[in-house]
């Protein structure tokens, strides 16, 4: 298949109001319809808190888990990775696009942060988290990313795991991100873009007044992680969304064999990691 015909397939199946990120028309639609449908399909449903990829390593990351976490444990890795790049014990946190809150809840858990503090722009998806997520120190706030409702210099650390792909004005995004950290703070981040856009990507996240710690391309841990997860993903989709909807749930969970796997698996997408200081 060409990539123009792929890209027609993509349309057709909707996939493409993700793929061809930075479309400020293109990101509205993704949250009017396709992300409150998932979260209303699968509000709940207790054990679906995850909704970002997987990671594993080679041998296993063996990451020690709660048996009540275990299911979870690909998109958890890929969490522990992110966060875990500084100590954010007694630090105040705040996670950006927090999705249905797993990774807010394993965070404040095993890394005791002083507060945390997890937004997303989705209503539906606030009031799932609310009520599946109640820990002490852990705040749930609607709000968007490139209009961050919060002080200047407010958190010690902002964590952002898959999402940034769909910001329709991403720039936006990490001046708000630089606001809200104190000096010294750490920008914790994980994000994927098609090739394409590689280069934007990286001109972008030279232009906060935030100074690169590490960055890793961790396009392989991601397959690995997706391919394990996949038979918990499949049978998700199949149990959770309509028939009609499960083709676009194949796509937007990256099952092993998907379209997005394979773009990732051969390198047309990359999937990194970063860390970032405020000097």
């Amino acid at each position: 298949m060409t990539r123009k015909s792929r890209s027609e397939t993509l349309d057709k199946i909707g996939v493409g109001l993700i793929y061809r990120v930075g479309s400020t028309a293109l990101y509205k639609k993704v949250f009017k319809y396709w992300y409150p449908l998932m979260t209303r399909r699968l509000a709940g449903k207790e054990d679906v808190v995850f909704l970002n990829w997987g990671y594993e390593e080679d041998p296993p990351m063996g990451l020690p888990l709660d048996e009540s976490d275990e299911p979870n444990r690909y998109s958890i890795q890929l969490y522990h990775q992110t966060a875990t790049q500084v100590d954010i014990s007694g630090k105040d946190v705040l996670e950006v696009s927090c999705g249905h809150g797993g990774g807010a809840s394993y965070l404040t858990r095993t890394r005791h942060p002083a507060s945390y503090t997890a937004l997303d722009f989705n209503p539906a998806g606030i009031d799932f988290c609310k009520k599946r997520h109640e820990l002490p120190d852990l705040k749930f706030v609607q709000g968007d990313a490139q209009d961050l409702p919060f002080p200047d210099e407010s958190f010690d650390a902002v964590i952002n795991v898959e999402a940034s792909h769909i910001y329709p004005d991403f720039e936006r995004f990490l001046a708000e991100v630089a606001r809200v950290l104190r000096p010294g703070g750490h920008f914790l981040y994980a994000d994927f873009r098609n090739r394409d856009a590689f280069v934007a990507w990286e001109a972008a996240l030279t232009k906060p007044p935030l100074r690169l710690v590490s960055k890793r391309v961790i396009d392989t841990e991601v397959v690995r992680g997706l391919q394990k997860n996949s038979p918990r993903s499949t049978e998700i989709i199949n149990g959770y969304l309509p028939a009609f909807a499960r083709r676009f749930g194949r796509e937007f969970a990256v099952v092993d064999g998907s379209l997005f796997y394979k773009d990732l698996e051969r390198g047309d997408i990359s999937y990194r990691t970063y860390c970032f200081t405020k000097d």
